[in-house]
């Protein structure tokens, strides 16, 4: 038998039968790689991008595992937004089609919550939603997470990002610790490392299209004349590359400060990150950068040390660094997770000696390209996709991210996937929303009420 056949599985023939006709015939490596655990009651953490199939693999673990007969909540899928909740609850509709009597509820913000009250009385088997929603109904009571034996956390390293830490530990304080635990995710930040320990037991890793292939980090090295030429050169790759995301390398504090004060000055979302900054400052910068409302970072080594920043485009190194495995470690942070990655390195005649002692650690090297053309300058600057908000009220005034999420969701709101990261500190929150939406984003969260309060809402700038 075909290993990658779902006829290879231990499953009901039901769902076997009904994989069929929604023309699944084979696993994708995800499927392939991490059923077999979850099918054996493992706990299990798959690394993997969106459209990989994680769907599937978890929904059908968690439908062989279902008990249609008991009518109590048996597992719980939590996703970052709405839209996604929806996706998931749809395909696990799909894959369930021939299970009779099977209740599958979303719950989610940004839509009314006395129907959804009115639904849990009811009852249902599966629950798929968010976590600001699904921790209100704990909070108030009108949910019950006590006969859950299959916990999934979904697009987990998103949840994180968007400021959902605090709130998935109170919900998972709230289930079994008795349970299976699945964490999906496309990339594997130290968070996610961390409540992994934390709740998992002894969690099988499954890894696909993740890592870097041989290919994945394209180097290039562009010989320079002078700092003047130097300058110039950085906005050259810029805009040949158009990445949206790239971080700058610099040796000392100044040339960071004075490299990004130039990008600002041709028109580039450019911020600093060196050891002058203060904690608050330092924070603002790297939301903004990760969140994408600032398209460039300059920053030295020191600064960007312990950085975990994901889906980075691009490294440009304004000069070679100090030695061989400090480049290494830079150009690392480009091509992650199995997209393809751009490292550009400038080098005067001095540092060509560095050239050389690069070349025995990294294979291959191509050698010295010439500049893109002047002519490029001439062309407008990309703005960054996103724009960031500032919130006067953080977790001491109880804000949460599903709170900011559904406020700027909700009745005549924005969709769901123009929010991009919620960062929540002490006594204020952060914001991404897609640069399309800024104004009418603003004025719902300026005019609206978060916690049945009105906050202080800005738009920040450079």
């Amino acid at each position: 038998m075909n290993p990658s056949s779902f006829a290879s599985l231990s499953l009901n023939p039901e769902l076997i039968s009904n994989l069929a006709t929604l023309a699944y015939t084979e696993m994708t490596p995800i499927q392939a790689q991490s059923l077999p655990h979850i099918l054996a009651g493992k706990d299990v953490i798959a690394q993997g991008k969106t459209g990989s199939g994680k769907t599937a693999a978890f929904g059908l673990g968690l439908l062989e595992k279902l008990d249609v007969k008991r009518f109590r909540i048996q597992a719980l899928v939590l996703c970052p937004t709405r839209e996604l909740a929806d996706q998931v609850a749809n395909e696990l509709r799909k894959l369930a089609r021939t299970i009779h009597n099977i209740k599958i509820l979303t719950l989610c913000g940004g839509v009314p919550f006395g129907p959804q009250v009115g639904s849990l009385e009811h009852g249902a088997h599966i629950i798929v939603g968010t976590p600001g929603r699904i921790d209100d109904h704990l909070r108030k009571n009108t949910l019950k997470l006590d006969t859950v034996n299959t916990l999934v956390l979904d697009e987990a390293d998103r949840m994180l990002a968007m400021g959902f830490q605090d709130t998935l530990d109170a919900i998972i304080a709230r289930i079994p610790a008795q349970r299976q635990t699945l964490l999906f995710s496309a990339t594997f930040p130290k968070q996610i490392q961390s409540i992994a320990r934390r709740i998992m037991k002894q969690p099988i890793m499954v890894q696909v299209d993740s890592g870097h292939e041989n290919d994945s980090i394209q180097q290039h090295f562009y010989k320079v004349t002078d700092d003047r030429q130097r300058m110039t050169a950085v906005r050259l790759l810029l805009m040949k590359y158009r990445p949206v995301s790239t971080l700058v390398f610099c040796n000392t504090k100044k040339e960071t400060q004075e490299v990004a004060d130039e990008l600002i000055r041709h028109g580039f979302s450019a911020l600093a990150l060196h050891g002058d900054l203060d904690q608050r400052d330092r924070d603002q910068t790297l939301i903004r950068f990760t969140n994408k409302s600032a398209s460039v970072l300059v920053a030295t080594d020191v600064a960007a040390r312990g950085l975990d920043i994901d889906a980075l485009d691009a490294v440009i190194n304004y000069q070679i660094a100090r030695d061989a495995e400090v480049h290494v470690h830079r150009i690392g942070r480009t091509g992650r997770a199995g997209n393809k990655g751009i490292a550009c390195s400038l080098y005067n005649d001095k540092e060509s000696y560095k050239l050389a002692l690069l070349d025995v650690e990294i294979d291959p090297i191509i050698g010295s390209q010439a500049l893109p053309s002047l002519s490029l300058l001439d062309k407008p600057v990309a703005p960054p996709a996103m724009h960031t908000l500032q919130i006067d009220g953080g977790k001491k005034q109880k804000v949460r991210a599903g709170d900011i999420l559904g406020a700027l969701t909700g009745e005549n709101g924005i969709e769901g996937n123009q929010v991009g990261k919620i960062y929540l500190a002490d006594n204020w929150a952060y914001v991404a929303v897609s640069r399309e939406v800024m104004k009418p984003a603003l004025k719902k969260l300026g005019e609206g009420k978060l916690k049945g309060r009105s906050f202080r809402v800005r738009l920040i700038h450079n």
